[in-house]
């Protein structure tokens, strides 16, 4: 892309004292033609850009304006740089490697590639997300149909969606999408998607209201929970929900929420064995005390 390639060649003259068209040719892997004409974009942009003939010659920028040594702070260029690196963990190495050397530290560098934010998105199986990801944004760019085998809490089914956007949170990546069989837009988890297929018919992308964007705004808390934990669990209860999230009594730690997500609820309560006892919702207390006895007859 032109802007990025401007971007580049910017930031390599931010970072040199002066360098030539053939260089740049060669690094961005253009003609030099075309870097004649980005270096004509950047001075209409303002970029006081100084290009000297003959032997020693070369290009850079303007003496009193490189004090300021970029349009991005070194503060901007580390967000810059972390964000990129966290990308790479969930995308093809060339790419990133690609768009990172155009930050590459050299003396006097606009700012370093040590970035200590380290962003790590991947999950134990790298290889099947990425390919995953990167499949799913082809379908994006090419607006073409999905398929894939599904698997959730009520069995599993195939479906086709349009896709519209790959999501990552609550530490895990989404795709959002048009879904063919329910006739509306579902969010699906990539983890239990499987046998991901790009189609050949195409689609055109639907308008929907910018609500549907905040994929997770329905999960609100409803059903309110109480429950004494044993104080060896505080950390737990911190990782979970917050510093705020419980009372420390005499009997325990006193913990209470909103919850809609029964299932998850249990299981998350399970963990925790002996060290936890629910005081309400009834419901709850009854689905925990099936699950615990389901539990000992497997065992008898």
């Amino acid at each position: 892309m032109k802007l990025d390639r401007l971007l580049g060649i910017l930031t390599t003259l931010l970072q040199n004292n002066r360098v030539t068209a053939p260089e740049l040719a060669e690094k961005f892997e253009v003609n030099r033609r075309t870097i004649g004409r980005d270096i004509d974009a950047l001075c209409q942009a303002g970029i006081p850009i100084v290009t000297q003939q003959g032997v020693g010659g070369g290009i850079s920028i303007a003496e009193g304006f490189k004090l300021d040594k970029s349009v991005l702070t070194t503060d901007e260029l580390s967000g810059i740089i972390a964000a990129l690196k966290g990308i790479g963990s969930v995308s093809e190495e060339s790419q990133i490697e690609r768009t990172l050397d155009k930050f590459q530290a050299k003396a006097g560098a606009v700012v370093s590639l040590s970035e200590p934010v380290i962003i790590n998105l991947a999950s134990h199986y790298k290889e099947q997300l990425t390919g995953k990801i990167e499949l799913i944004k082809r379908a994006m760019r090419e607006q073409r149909l999905i398929e894939f085998d599904y698997y959730y809490e009520k069995g599993e089914s195939h479906r086709r969606i349009e896709p519209y956007h790959v999501i990552f949170q609550w530490g895990a990546w989404y795709v959002f999408g048009f879904c063919e069989e329910r006739q509306d837009f579902r969010t699906f988890k990539l983890t239990r998607l499987w046998n991901l297929t790009l189609c050949e018919e195409s689609y055109t992308r639907r308008e929907f209201p910018p609500e549907r964007l905040e994929f997770f705004a329905g999960c609100a808390d409803e059903i309110p929970l109480v429950a004494l934990f044993d104080p060896s669990e505080k950390y737990l209860l911190i990782d979970a929900y917050g510093l705020d999230s419980f009372t420390e009594t005499k009997e325990g730690l006193r913990f209470e929420v909103g919850y809609i997500n029964s299932a998850y609820l249990i299981s998350w309560f399970l963990g925790f064995g002996g060290k936890v006892k629910v005081l309400e919702p009834p419901e709850l207390i009854e689905a925990l005390q099936t699950a615990a006895r389901n539990i000992l007859d497997r065992y008898q």
